[in-house]
């Protein structure tokens, strides 16, 4: 009963899967960033960004 008590204690591992949770979370954030940058509208309001900012200097 104590060796399981301590097996059941242990962790080992923890930490790599604290760092597939983090990885996880960040590809799931870039997937929405992507989706995001490639709809029509956010992609109009960028490119209109830049030449407002490169006609001005100008």
């Amino acid at each position: 009963m104590e060796r399981l008590k301590r097996i059941l204690r242990r962790d080992d591992g923890a930490a790599t899967a604290e760092y597939a949770i983090a990885t996880m979370a960040a590809v799931g954030f870039a997937g929405l960033l992507v989706a995001i940058m490639r709809s029509d509208e956010v992609r109009g309001m960028l490119t209109d960004l830049v030449h407002r900012a490169l006609t001005f200097a100008g």
